[in-house]
């Protein structure tokens, strides 16, 4: 006997916003239950981030609601955010800091206290390779090293809903493999949002796949669904002709729905 689905970690339904006369998310859905790492997808200027950010509680819907494990992300947004990780596009931090005072920084803000944070520190040192760069300013940091950075201050409390805007931007192809082998761990247990531009990310990270558009949902299914999509004649690059079918023309694609 086949079991119930779990209840979502994250229950968005009919996210809109707008910037004054821009319509930038237009009725977007996102379910996100517990073991799903979830690719979402969209061309630049197609609401991912706005959608990301809605979610994370930091821009506040048009219209929409939110839940995150139950609490409801416009009534009780701390109570909501307590359950979330967030690594933003760029990945902003204080420049001026060192990695260490940070990431010290962040076990403060999320009350732990000194030993339970020099604990999870190290873990965290070791987990995503920061210790050549430990007691350097983020400013003088790599590209790769600021996501790194960031993703350590995202992962730092252990939350139950992972959202990464682009997670492996600027690292090279050991460290996106690395950062890739850590999330696919993290989503047997968590739920993921994944935005990304790298069409491979999905195939080899992703269980689910959602694709906006000018601000609505044009495909929601697996992987599979969506390199279903793809004629029998493209041999290569399927999941890039199908993302391209897609967002240049008015076409929706339905996978299995959320």
């Amino acid at each position: 006997m086949e079991e119930p689905p779990l209840d979502p970690y994250i229950d968005a339904h009919g996210l809109r916003k707008e910037f004054g006369s821009i319509l930038a998310v237009d009725g977007v859905d996102l379910v996100v239950r517990p073991g799903e790492v979830l690719g979402f997808l969209g061309p630049n200027g197609a609401g991912k981030s706005t959608t990301m950010k809605m979610v994370t509680g930091f821009l506040e819907p048009t219209a929409g609601t939110i839940r995150i494990l139950g609490a409801d992300m416009l009534a009780d947004p701390r109570q909501a955010k307590r359950h979330i990780g967030y690594l933003p596009e760029g990945a902003p931090a204080w420049p001026d800091m060192t990695v260490a005072e940070f990431l010290a920084f962040i076990a403060e803000v999320r009350g732990f206290d000194r030993p339970a944070a020099a604990r999870r520190t190290e873990e965290l040192v070791e987990l995503v390779h920061l210790g050549g760069v430990f007691h350097q300013t983020i400013e003088t940091l790599s590209k790769g090293f600021k996501r790194r950075v960031g993703l350590a201050q995202a992962i730092y409390h252990d939350p139950p809903v992972l959202v990464l805007d682009e997670p492996t931007d600027g690292l090279d192809p050991n460290q996106k493999h690395e950062v890739r082998e850590l999330i696919r761990r993290m989503g047997e247990k968590k739920a993921i949002v994944l935005s990304t531009h790298i069409l491979e990310e999905v195939e080899a990270v992703c269980t689910r796949a959602v694709i906006i558009n000018r601000g609505r949902t044009v495909f929601d299914g697996s992987p599979d669904e969506l390199d279903a999509q793809a004629p029998t004649e493209v041999e290569r690059n399927r999941l890039d002709w199908v993302f391209r079918h897609i967002t240049t023309s008015d076409t929706a694609v339905a996978g299995d729905a959320a």
